[in-house]
């Protein structure tokens, strides 16, 4: 009997899932599948374009019961040159007044785009991924942008206890924090992936965060 209950959770939760892409206006794909074993959704199938590959994961960490989510999704894009790709790159970016376009390089090949370069704020360095993520033929982006911690340890710690307190999808009381030298590590457990992402999120928006160890346990 509990196995079968499982099985039927499992259907059920991937059947929400389902919907869940289905109702979001930045997935178009009618190729995407999803299996679901023990709260894990696995996707699969192919996209257009980077940006849809990660609105499918993040659509699907929205849904209550995910304990987590397999991006196996193959993007296949416009045929694209690699210096077509990176001149759009470089431009998205020098549009966005959030990105510091001139201490950030972009790298390009096969379609998949690399970011080196030193920030000093997260946002910074999300605002440059998203920009390269959203450009035609961009296969996939790895953001090795790094954060330069400017502030104390103590210091750290306070804001991103504070943000948890003051979000409303965020039970603060089940997260703690620890700061050392821009490094912050979250431990706990929360009641969803959304949740556990929230707190994340966060953090991430403390001033001086370079690196955050997510130790927290989602458990519906």
């Amino acid at each position: 009997m509990q196995t079968i209950r499982e099985k039927g959770s499992d259907q059920e939760l991937r059947e929400v899932v389902l919907r869940q892409l289905e109702w979001d206006p930045e997935i178009q794909s009618q190729d995407i599948s999803i299996s679901a074993q023990e709260g894990v959704i696995t996707l699969t199938g192919f996209v257009h374009s980077y940006a849809e590959k990660v609105a499918a994961e993040k659509a699907s960490k929205r849904v209550y019961g995910v304990r987590a989510v397999a991006n196996d999704i193959e993007v296949k894009p416009m045929t694209r040159t690699d210096p077509e790709i990176a001149r759009d790159v470089v431009e998205a970016m020098k549009l966005d007044l959030s990105v510091p376009d001139e201490r950030i390089k972009a790298g390009i090949r096969d379609g998949f785009v690399t970011l080196e370069g030193n920030l000093e704020w997260n946002y910074q360095r999300e605002a440059a991924e998203s920009c390269a993520r959203k450009v035609n033929g961009v296969r996939g982006v790895t953001n090795r942008i790094e954060v330069k911690p400017k502030v104390s340890t103590i210091e750290v710690e306070a804001k991103i206890e504070d943000a948890l307190r003051r979000s409303a999808e965020v039970d603060a009381r089940r997260i703690s924090v620890s700061a050392q030298d821009g490094t912050v590590t979250l431990s706990g457990n929360v009641r969803s992936w959304f949740e556990r992402e929230e707190a994340e999120r966060a953090a991430w928006a403390a001033p001086g965060v370079s690196c955050i160890i997510d130790r927290i346990v989602v458990v519906p």
